[in-house]
C-alpha cells in the first residue's frame, strides 16, 4: 500500500490542490451569501432564493470537496518520506487546516440558522466571517510552499 502511495503521489497531490480550491471557492463564497441573507426580509423570494443556492452550494460543493480535501491529504501524510515530522511547519499547517474546518462547520450551522429564519447576526458579522478563510489560506499555503520552520 505505502509503495502504491509513492508511485501515484503526484496524482494524489494533484486531486488534492483540486479539492482544496473547490472547498476555498465555496468557502469564500458562501458567508457572502449570508452578508445579502442577513439583509433580506424573511420570508421575501430573496430570502428563500437564498436558502436554495446556501444549500446546494454546502451539500453539493463544499463539503464533498472538504472531504476529499481532508482523505487526499491523510493519503499524502501517509506516503513514506513525504513529510519530516519534526518540522514545525507541518503542525501549523495541520492547525490550521483544523481551523479551516471548524469554520466550515460553523458555516453549516449558520446556514440551519437562516433556513429556519432564526438569523440574529448582522450583515457585517458575515463580511467579517468572509476573511477568516483567506487568513487560512495565507498561512496554510505558506506552510506548504516556503516551509518557514
Amino acid at each position: 500500500m505505502l509503495d502504491l502511495l509513492s508511485d501515484f503521489h503526484l496524482w494524489i497531490k494533484a486531486l488534492h490542490i483540486i479539492a482544496v480550491i473547490a472547498w476555498m471557492a465555496g468557502m469564500f463564497y458562501l458567508p457572502r451569501l449570508y452578508v445579502y441573507h442577513a439583509d433580506a426580509a424573511v420570508g421575501s423570494e430573496l430570502s428563500e432564493t437564498l436558502k436554495i443556492m446556501e444549500r446546494r452550494l454546502l451539500r453539493a460543493i463544499i463539503n464533498p470537496a472538504m472531504m476529499l480535501a481532508w482523505i487526499l491529504g491523510g493519503l499524502m501524510l501517509a506516503t513514506p518520506g513525504l513529510i519530516d515530522w519534526s518540522d514545525g511547519w507541518v503542525w501549523v499547517k495541520l492547525v490550521s487546516v483544523v481551523a479551516m474546518s471548524a469554520l466550515h462547520g460553523a458555516y453549516a450551522r449558520w446556514r440551519k440558522d437562516f433556513e429556519a429564519d432564526r438569523n440574529q447576526r448582522p450583515a457585517r458579522f458575515y463580511r467579517i466571517a468572509n476573511e477568516v478563510p483567506t487568513v487560512l489560506v495565507l498561512i496554510i499555503v505558506t506552510m506548504v510552499v516556503v516551509r518557514p520552520f
